[in-house]
């Protein structure tokens, strides 16, 4: 409703709804009875990260098709009172696992979280280019940084590279502050039509491109690849690029999933802001803080303002380019800004584009270019 109300759209006037989660969430079907909408589109995707840009591509061709006349996106999920990510049910047992893919050469060793999956692909990538453990506290600052400014991040502690370090083992190389949130969480947004989006409440944003759950060689067999820590957004990039029409010269922000502060790092090579290799040396100065080079996850991020598998980072991305982030100033809702960190504004100046990273897992990758 929150959603439908920014838009200045009624439920009955959205016929399109869709989700995606993993089993742990409502349906679109008991969604759109609670608000009394009657949708000619309803569906349910089964994924995780990477699925809200995903959704967002299918979305444009239901549209496009006359399928629907608008869209939400929506997922929820009590990711900490119920159904953890890591496997645990709150009152109850670990989820059982089919031993199928990759989980039957890693379960039996005792590998039930992604802390340790995606932990083994990044310290692959330390062994091959020498990443340390410092350069990804840097990506954990950045984003702590950013929900400082956040009155909706549950994280609101500045933190340094130094209480990076000192943070607690989760599974090596990974410390407690390279792992994400988590959190009881709702999150949707809006799509309609450009010449719909004209007459509505906010500023539209545009989507000019982007990929939708775009895919390795050997996608169910990574571990059996032979660079494990070539993602999938190196299969990706070209596309996104070349349906947008853009160079990375001319993104003003970025946002990657950060379920862990190496799945940041790593999709910054895939997508060429940096070279293969070179994400800790290029994170490591603070071009991803707020008014440096590159900033990233502006809301703070899955690290700090809490975990929605990604679709956050979208809906921030657009309040971003609307130039109406909801931050300290009392003037954001018309657009007012004062820049000032110090007082708690995390409104960039001025951004036209921003490029979006979704996150699967290292053979799953998703995109989405949006301009204002």
């Amino acid at each position: 409703m929150n959603a439908l109300n920014d838009a200045g759209l009624r439920p009955e006037e959205v016929d399109g709804i869709t989700s995606y989660q993993l089993n742990d969430s409502a349906t679109s079907q008991q969604v759109a009875t609670a608000l009394g909408m009657r949708p000619n589109y309803a569906v349910d995707v089964i994924g995780g990260g990477s699925s809200g840009e995903m959704l967002v591509a299918n979305s444009i061709g239901l549209l496009e098709a006359g399928y629907c006349k608008a869209m939400v996106c929506f997922r929820s999920m009590n990711g900490r009172t119920f159904r953890r990510i890591g496997g645990q049910a709150v009152g109850g047992p670990a989820r059982i696992e089919a031993a199928a893919d990759d989980l039957q050469f890693f379960a039996h060793w005792g590998w039930s979280t992604p802390a340790q999956r995606f932990g083994m692909t990044c310290m692959r990538h330390m062994r091959d280019y020498g990443t340390t453990s410092r350069q990804l506290g840097a990506i954990a600052v950045a984003h702590r940084l950013h929900a400082t400014l956040n009155p909706k991040a549950i994280m609101k502690t500045p933190i340094t590279i130094e209480d990076h370090q000192n943070s607690r083992w989760v599974s090596k190389p990974f410390h407690l502050l390279d792992c994400c949130q988590e959190t009881d969480v709702a999150v949707a947004l809006v799509i309609a039509p450009r010449e719909r989006a004209y007459d509505l409440r906010q500023p539209p944003v545009y989507i000019m491109g982007g990929t939708a759950r775009t895919l390795t060689d050997f996608p169910a067999w990574n571990y059996s690849r032979d660079r494990i820590h070539e993602v999938a957004g190196y299969f990706g990039r070209q596309r996104a690029f070349g349906m947008a029409g853009i160079q990375h010269k001319d993104v003003d922000f970025v946002s990657c999933y950060d379920a862990f502060t190496f799945t940041t790092l790593v999709q910054l090579e895939a997508y060429g802001f940096c070279g293969v290799g070179e994400g800790g040396p290029f994170v490591e100065s603070g071009r991803l803080q707020i008014d440096h080079e590159l900033p990233c996850n502006l809301s703070g991020g899955h690290l700090s303002e809490g975990y929605s598998h990604g679709i956050q980072m979208i809906v921030e991305n657009v309040r971003q380019l609307r130039w109406r982030a909801d931050d300290h100033c009392p003037g954001w809702r018309e657009g007012k800004h004062t820049f000032d960190r110090s007082q708690g504004c995390r409104q960039l100046r001025e951004p036209y584009i921003c490029f979006g990273m979704g996150w699967g897992q290292e053979p799953v990758s998703s995109s989405l270019v949006l301009r204002r």
